[in-house]
This record gives C-alpha cells, sequence and structure tokens, in this order.
C-alpha cells in the first residue's frame, strides 16, 4: 500500500468504451472507472492529445506543484467512495481498488494528467 504523503501514478485508457487501468503492482487489470468517474475523465482530459490511447494521471492526497483537479470526498456507498470535482459540480464513485493505494478515504485527491511521452 502506498503512502498517502506520496505521489501516484496510473495511466487510465478507453477500453469498450469506458476508462479503465492496469496496475500490476497492485494486482489491478483493466479496472473500471464508473458511475461518473468517465465523465469526470472525458471533460478533465478533453484537451489533452489522444488521451483515449493512453495517459498519465497523477494523484495524491495532498497538493502537489502543477496539480490540475481536487477531487473533495462527499460520502460513503456499497465499500465505495463518491466524491466532487467542484470546479464543475461533477460526481464520480471511485470503487474499493481506491484503498490499494490509500489506507482510507482521503478528504481530497489532488490530480494532474500529462499526454504519454512517445
Amino acid at each position: 500500500m502506498a503512502n498517502s504523503n506520496s505521489i501516484m501514478v496510473i495511466f487510465p485508457y478507453r477500453y469498450q468504451d469506458t476508462w479503465v487501468f492496469d496496475d500490476e503492482r497492485v494486482d489491478l487489470v483493466q479496472e473500471p472507472f464508473v458511475s461518473g468517474m468517465p465523465e469526470i475523465i472525458d471533460l478533465f482530459v478533453q484537451d489533452l492529445p489522444n488521451a483515449a490511447k493512453g495517459f498519465k494521471l497523477l494523484f495524491s492526497a495532498t497538493p502537489f506543484p502543477g496539480y490540475q483537479a481536487k477531487l473533495v470526498w462527499r460520502r460513503e456507498e456499497y465499500e465505495g467512495n463518491w466524491y466532487l470535482w467542484e470546479d464543475h459540480l461533477m460526481e464520480g464513485w471511485l470503487c474499493p481498488a481506491l484503498f490499494k493505494y490509500f489506507s482510507e478515504a482521503p478528504k481530497q485527491i489532488y490530480c494532474k494528467a500529462e499526454p504519454l511521452s512517445i
């Protein structure tokens, strides 16, 4: 389990019309984003070239230089957690895979999207 004070990275991509990611370090393969998160990601990466083929998503429970979005914890439901992207009033649910990165649901998640280097 990662330290909640560190910046972590995953590489989401579109697969069968939704956003998914793989992370061998924590035994996740084609882990889908669901319940509002695909729409949040669509908006978040709308200006990122070729994002559907994959992009770098940096995230942390603490702010870091250059972060582009802050998701704020709202409530727990079905062993997952709802977060609000206040800048766009959009809510999305993060499944229990969140706990492969954090020991408890963080009150905020700071995010930055970057294109993959070719």
